[in-house]
């Protein structure tokens, strides 16, 4: 209602002002002239209300259940600052006013929210046309909805990429299995030990082929390793039980069983015992037949300690050091002839150190003199 009052406030001010311009003598107060004011004043009044009682028709419309495409356009055409009209008046009007379809909301919306300037009426029958609804007025709801649109895209997008980075992952632990993934990360912990122990971390490297073991009880350069990185930390019992647990997985390990053995013969033990559990995987060695007949000889079982010396001789024939130890055996069996020719063999095979060759010469000149 503020703008009727302003509009008749306006007409008021013109009327004073055309007043003031006559004499004085004059007075102004001819009927006819009074009724051409208050009609138009009626009519400009019948325009307004008409308008603003289709604002609010609009305005109850788009509070009620309606799509949201309209009702967020009605929202966004009515500004802030302009007064809304109390709800029972737009009632009683909205009785007298047709349905409208949703784009002439727009359009009055946009009508109202227009700055309202004073318009010439010529007649009651003609009605002042309702301003062109502005091209952003629908603009604002795409402008909303649009980052939310971006963002369920952009997951999306995400969403197909890292799927498969996923299905990849999961399925890499069965491509294959349980042992073949803890193999992998055996050699991981071996690689980084190896790494370590460049950089002087000594400790590091052990604790590193410790998790290599748990994880492949198999990984042979990483238990030799730790069992070396033991003995030289003066850890010899530690390094045995790794050696046996070795041993235990996998008994063909020849290199490992003649050093368990070597480290059992230092302590005074026999080293028989694990020798010949790892002789049926060793046959064609000839160091480890060799070894296997000191550690024989050793305990005074000189026949058998001179089987397993042919037998290394039979891969390498000139290797003089097992021909003095077979030489010793056989004389010790007593025989002597084979002896000697045993010590014989070893002397002319010019592969003993000054020190052995005084003792095969002592040998053969006892074995002379008999």
């Amino acid at each position: 209602m503020s703008l009727i009052n302003k509009m008749l406030q306006d007409l008021d001010a013109r009327g004073s002002q055309s007043g003031g311009a006559m004499p004085g003598e004059i007075r102004p107060v001819m009927v006819a002239e009074r009724r051409l004011p208050v009609a138009q004043i009626a009519l400009g009044t019948t325009v307004l209300v008409t308008a603003l009682g289709a604002a609010g028709y609009f305005w109850l419309k788009g509070r009620a259940p309606a799509p949201a495409a309209a009702s967020e356009a009605v929202v966004v055409a009515v500004p802030a600052a302009m007064p809304v009209p109390p709800p029972v008046a737009v009632a009683v009007k909205e009785k007298s006013i047709p349905f409208v379809p949703p784009p002439a909301a727009v359009a009055v919306a946009a009508t109202v929210a227009a700055p309202v300037k004073a318009v010439p009426v010529k007649s009651a029958a003609t009605a002042p046309e309702p301003l062109a609804a502005p091209a952003p007025a629908t603009a604002p709801a795409p402008r909303r909805d649009a980052p939310a649109v971006r963002v369920v895209e952009s997951d999306r997008l995400h969403e197909a990429l890292v799927a498969p980075a996923r299905v990849a992952i999961a399925a890499a632990p069965l491509a294959g299995g349980r042992e073949m993934n803890n193999t992998q990360r055996a050699e991981g912990f071996y690689r980084q030990s190896l790494a370590a122990l460049d950089d002087g971390r000594v400790a590091a490297a052990m604790d590193g082929m410790e998790q290599a073991l748990k994880l492949n009880p198999r990984h042979d350069a990483a238990r030799q390793s730790l069992v070396g990185l033991l003995i030289e930390a003066g850890r010899k019992d530690e390094a045995m039980q790794q050696l046996e647990q070795g041993l235990a997985v996998d008994p063909s390990q020849a290199q490992l069983a003649m050093l368990l053995a070597r480290m059992q013969i230092e302590r005074g033990m026999s080293g028989v015992a694990t020798l010949q559990r790892t002789l049926p995987a060793a046959q064609n060695n000839g160091e480890y037949r060799a070894f296997l007949a000191g550690a024989l000889q050793r305990e005074q079982r000189h026949r058998e300690a001179a089987e397993q010396y042919a037998a290394a001789l039979r891969s390498t024939p000139e290797q003089g050091v097992w021909l003095m130890g077979l030489g010793i055996s056989l004389q010790a069996d007593k025989r002597d002839a084979e002896a000697l020719t045993a010590f014989q063999r070893a002397k002319a095979s010019g592969m003993l150190t000054p020190a052995l060759m005084s003792f095969v010469q002592g040998r053969m000149d006892q074995l002379r003199a008999q």
